[in-house]
């Protein structure tokens, strides 16, 4: 396991195209697409209108870290390290500023 100086953000590219595939991954997650919508507030047309939002995304990965499962579930079924939502939050808008107390 790596230190976290070793620890590099995503470019904020790469961070919204890991962060629009969170989005689709729970967007066809019939379980946790209604949790994510009661927990941000957003409408379905709100997440189809904000898809290209850097926050929004952000927003989306967060919500998504909240439990390892989802987050092993979104990487396996996208082949992504298991790093990679933790990374691209990292290089959107709000990451540089995530206190993990």
């Amino acid at each position: 396991m790596r230190g976290n100086s070793d620890f590099m953000p995503l470019t904020p590219e790469r961070a919204e195209v890991v962060g629009l595939k969170a989005l689709g991954w729970l967007a066809a997650n019939d379980d946790l697409l209604p949790s994510f919508l009661n927990a941000s507030g957003a409408s379905i047309s709100e997440v189809r209108d904000r898809a290209s939002d850097p926050s929004f995304l952000g927003a989306v990965l967060d919500f998504l870290m909240m439990d390892d499962a989802w987050v092993m579930g979104f990487c396996q079924a996208q082949g992504l390290g298991f790093d990679q939502p933790m990374r691209a939050r990292a290089g959107l808008p709000g990451g540089e500023a995530v206190h993990w107390t």
